[in-house]
């Protein structure tokens, strides 16, 4: 996995664990399977979030699309 692609899964979990979601609830939010969330966030599972993604959780949660990327290249 690409450090770009573990930043933004790492963003997606922290703002679904602050929300206090669990996985089956952060799915059904965003039309996802608790199942495709759960190998997003299994660092040996190659599923990732598209960008059609990140933009449905950045609605979801209210938050702006820029959340899920660094300031500065890694």
């Amino acid at each position: 996995m690409e450090p770009i692609e573990d930043y933004v899964i790492q963003q997606v979990r922290r703002l679904r664990i602050e929300k206090g979601l669990s996985q089956q609830a952060f799915g059904d939010n965003i039309n996802l399977s608790q199942s495709f969330i759960r190998d997003c966030e299994h660092p040996r599972k190659n599923s990732k979030y598209n960008l059609r993604h990140l933009n449905e959780i950045a609605k979801v949660f209210g938050c702006d699309f820029s959340y899920f990327f660094p300031d500065k290249p890694l």
